[in-house]
C-alpha cells in the first residue's frame, strides 16, 4: 500500500508539472525562472568578426513624443536592446539592465527599443520599477543592427564598432560584462 502511495505522487507531481507548462497563466513565469537561471554574462565579439555601424542615422520617438536623433550620440559607448513586454527572455534580463542602468547612465547611452505602443511599455516600466526609458523607432536602424530576434542586445565602442552582439538573454550587470563597459570608457 505504501509503495503505491509513493508511486502516485510521482505521477501527482507529473501531471501539475505538465499542467503548468500547458496553462498559459503559468508558463510565463516559470519562463522568466529558466532564462534568469541559464542567463550568462554576454561575451566580447572576435575582433575580426567585428562590424562597424554604417550609419547614425536613426530617429526615435520617446514616450512623449519627442524624436530623438540616434547620431547624437556618436563617440560615446551604447547599448541598444531590442525588447518587448511579452518577451519572457527580455524580462527575465531586465532587472540587470537595471542596475546597469543606475550605475552608467552617466557615461553610457542606453536605447531600448521596442515595437509596441507607449503606453504599453510605459506602463510595464512603471509597474515593474524600471527607471530607464523606452523608444519606438521613427526610421530605420542603422545597419548591422537587428531587431528581429528578442532579446538582441549590442554593445557599441566610441568608434562605431560592435563590440557584443548578443541575441536572448544575458546578465548585463555581471563582473565580467562590468569590466568590458569599464574598458570601453576607457578608449
Amino acid at each position: 500500500m505504501k509503495k503505491l502511495f509513493s508511486n502516485q505522487w510521482a505521477n501527482i507531481i507529473f501531471i501539475v508539472l505538465i499542467l503548468v507548462l500547458i496553462i498559459p497563466q503559468t508558463r510565463k513565469p516559470i519562463q522568466i525562472v529558466v532564462n534568469k537561471i541559464f542567463a550568462f554574462s554576454p561575451s566580447v565579439t572576435d575582433e575580426e568578426d567585428r562590424k562597424e555601424l554604417e550609419t547614425y542615422n536613426w530617429t526615435l520617438e520617446t514616450k512623449d513624443g519627442n524624436r530623438v536623433d540616434f547620431a547624437e550620440s556618436k563617440g560615446k559607448v551604447i547599448i541598444v536592446n531590442y525588447w518587448a513586454t511579452w518577451c519572457p527572455p527580455c524580462i527575465a534580463e531586465m532587472p540587470s539592465f537595471q542596475e546597469l542602468y543606475t550605475d552608467y547612465k552617466d557615461e553610457v547611452e542606453f536605447y531600448f527599443i521596442s515595437g509596441e505602443d507607449h503606453e504599453t511599455t510605459n506602463n510595464f516600466l512603471k509597474r515593474k520599477g524600471y527607471r530607464f526609458s523606452s523608444y519606438r523607432m521613427l526610421s530605420e536602424d542603422p545597419k548591422p543592427l537587428d531587431g528581429y530576434t528578442l532579446p538582441s542586445t549590442y554593445v557599441i565602442d566610441k568608434n562605431g564598432t560592435i563590440v557584443v552582439d548578443k541575441k536572448g538573454a544575458a546578465d548585463w550587470n555581471s563582473q565580467t560584462f562590468r569590466n568590458i563597459i569599464d574598458g570601453l570608457l576607457v578608449e
